[in-house]
C-alpha cells in the first residue's frame, strides 16, 4: 500500500487525568442519547404511539442498516478531513452535537400519537433514521479519538475503562430516572408527556457532557496526509486482518445481546414480574456492574491480558444466563441476583472493548503501513449498527410471534402464555449469544498480550516525536 501519510506524536501536554475524565464525559453524553433510544424507544412506539411490534421491528431493521453505512462514510470523511489546531476528531463533535440532540428530542414528541396511523409510521421512520445518522457524526469521531489521545497501551486501557464508566453512569441514570418518571397513576400507565420532558432534559445534559470532552481531552497522535489512501486499498487491508474480522463478529454478538436484553428487560418487568421498581434496579445493575469492575480492570488486563481475561468473563456470564433460563424463576430477587453476576462478567468486555479496537487499529497499521483510525472504527461501528438492526428487528418480530398485544396509551393485559414466552426469550437468547462470542474470542482472535506488545514496539520505531507542537 502506498504510504501518503506521516504520524507524529506531540508531547507538550502529557497524558493525565483530564484526558480520562474528559473522555468519560463523552460517553455519558452518548449514552444520554443512545440508551434512551435503545432501551425505551420500542416500548414508547408500541405503548404510546400504538404501532405493532412487527412494524417497529421492520422500522428498526431498515433504519439501522441504512445508517450503518453512514458509520463507514463518516469514518472515511473524518480520516480525510482537515487536521485542525486542536486535532481531527474534536471539531466534528463540536459541530454535530447540535443536530444529534435536536433529532433525539423529535423522536419523543407526544402529539404524534394523535396523527393518522400512516403519518405516525412515516414520522417515526424519518426521525429515527435522522437520529441514527447524526449519532454517527458524533460517535465515530468520538470513538476514533481514543487512539489519538495516547499511543501507550496502558493509557488506552484507562481510556477504555473510563469510557465504560461513562457509559455505565449515563445508562444507570437513564435506567433509574425514566421508569420512575414515565409511569403514572395507580395503574402505572406510561405518560408520553413525561417521556418528552425527560428526554429534553437529557439532551441538555448531553450537550454539556460533550463540551467537557472537547475542553479536557488532547489529541496527541496526529496523522498528516498528503492525499487520501484509495478506499479499495483500505478495505483490502481490512479483509486480511484476522483481528478485525474476529472482533467485528464478537462485538456484533454482544451488541445484539445488549440491545435485545435492554428491550426485553423492559417488557419482562412490565408484564412478567409486573414490577417497575425492579425494572429500574435491573437496568441499573447492567450499568453498575461496570462501575464496580472498573477499579480492577487495569490490574486484570495487565496481569492476564485483554483477551484471556475477557474469555473467562464471557464464559461465566454464559453460565449465569443459562441458569436463569433453566430455573425460570418468578422470584424477582433471584432473577436480579443472577442477572447481577452475569452483568458483572460481561462488564469485562464492556470496559475493554474500546481498547480492543485500538489494538486492532495498531495491528492494521503494522500490517498495511497506514493509519486509518476513523474508517477502522467506522467498520466496527457499522457491524454494531447492523447488530442493533438485527436485535431491534428480531425483538419486534419476537413480540408479535409470542402474541404480545400493543396498545395506544399503554395498559394492555398479556396472557400467562405470552409472559412466560417473554421470559424464555429474555434468558435463552442471551445464553446462546454469549456462548458463541466466547468461542470466537478464544479460538479466532489473535491479539494476545505478547502480540500487542510486539505491535507497540514496531510502531514506536516509525512514529515521529514532536515535542513542540
Amino acid at each position: 500500500m502506498e504510504n501518503n501519510q506521516k504520524t507524529i506524536i506531540t508531547s507538550d501536554k502529557p497524558f493525565n487525568m483530564n484526558d480520562k475524565i474528559g473522555y468519560m464525559f463523552g460517553d455519558i453524553g452518548n449514552t444520554l442519547s443512545f440508551s434512551i433510544v435503545n432501551t425505551f424507544l420500542m416500548i414508547y412506539f408500541t405503548n404510546i404511539l400504538g404501532i405493532t411490534g412487527a412494524q417497529v421491528g421492520i422500522l428498526f431493521l431498515l433504519a439501522r442498516f441504512i445508517d450503518a453505512f453512514a458509520d463507514v462514510t463518516v469514518g472515511r470523511l473524518v480520516d480525510n478531513s482537515k487536521l485542525h489546531e486542536n486535532g481531527r476528531f474534536k471539531p466534528w463533535m463540536n459541530r454535530m452535537r447540535y443536530p444529534l440532540l435536536i433529532s433525539l428530542v423529535l423522536l419523543f414528541v407526544p402529539w404524534v400519537s394523535d396523527l393518522s396511523y400512516l403519518s405516525r409510521l412515516v414520522y417515526v421512520f424519518v426521525t429515527y433514521l435522522a437520529w441514527g445518522i447524526f449519532y454517527s457524526t458524533v460517535n465515530i469521531p468520538y470513538g476514533s479519538m481514543v487512539s489519538s489521545i495516547s499511543s501507550d497501551p496502558n493509557d488506552k486501557t484507562s481510556l477504555s475503562t473510563f469510557r465504560a464508566v461513562g457509559a455505565a453512569t449515563g445508562t444507570a441514570f437513564i435506567s433509574y430516572v425514566i421508569p420512575v418518571v414515565i409511569y403514572v397513576g395507580t395503574s402505572k400507565k406510561i405518560s408520553g408527556n413525561r417521556f418528552f420532558w425527560v428526554v429534553a432534559g437529557c439532551a441538555i445534559l448531553a450537550y454539556f457532557c460533550y463540551s467537557l470532552t472537547i475542553r479536557l481531552t488532547t489529541e496527541r497522535v496526529r496523522t498528516e496526509k498528503s492525499k487520501p489512501v484509495p478506499l479499495g486499498q483500505v478495505f483490502k487491508g481490512m479483509f486480511v486482518n484476522k483481528a478485525l474480522i474476529a472482533l467485528v463478529f464478537v462485538d456484533m454478538l454482544l451488541v445484539i445481546y445488549t440491545s435485545f436484553s435492554s428491550i426485553t428487560l423492559s417488557y419482562l418487568f412490565d408484564d412478567y414480574f409486573k414490577n417497575s421498581t425492579a425494572m429500574a434496579i435491573a437496568l441499573v445493575l447492567n450499568s453498575a456492574t461496570v462501575i464496580i469492575l472498573a477499579p480492577f480492570s487495569h490490574w486484570i488486563v495487565r496481569t492476564w491480558g485483554r483477551k484471556n481475561s475477557t474469555v473467562v468473563a464471557l464464559f461465566l456470564s454464559t453460565i449465569f444466563y443459562g441458569a436463569l433460563f433453566v430455573i425460570q424463576t418468578h422470584d424477582v430477587t433471584v432473577y436480579l441476583v443472577l442477572l447481577f453476576f452475569a452483568s458483572l462478567s460481561i462488564g469485562m468486555f464492556t470496559v475493554s472493548v474500546w481498547a480492543f479496537i485500538t489494538d486492532v487499529i495498531d495491528s492494521y497499521e503494522v500490517q498495511t503501513g497506514v493509519r486509518e483510525d476513523g474508517i477502522v472504527y467506522g467498520v466496527n461501528s457499522f457491524s454494531r449498527k447492523a447488530a442493533q438492526a438485527i436485535a431491534g428487528g428480531f425483538s419486534g418480530f419476537m413480540l408479535s410471534f409470542v402474541g404480545y398485544v400493543s396498545s395506544t396509551k399503554g395498559g394492555a393485559t398479556q396472557t400467562t402464555e405470552v409472559v412466560n414466552k417473554l421470559y424464555d426469550l429474555a434468558t435463552g437468547i442471551p445464553t446462546v449469544l454469549l456462548a458463541v462470542a466466547t468461542l470466537i474470542l478464544l479460538f479466532i482472535y489473535p491479539l494476545n498480550k505478547k502480540k500487542i506488545a510486539e505491535n507497540v514496539a514496531k510502531l514506536a520505531k516509525i512514529h515521529t516525536e514532536r515535542p513542540d507542537d
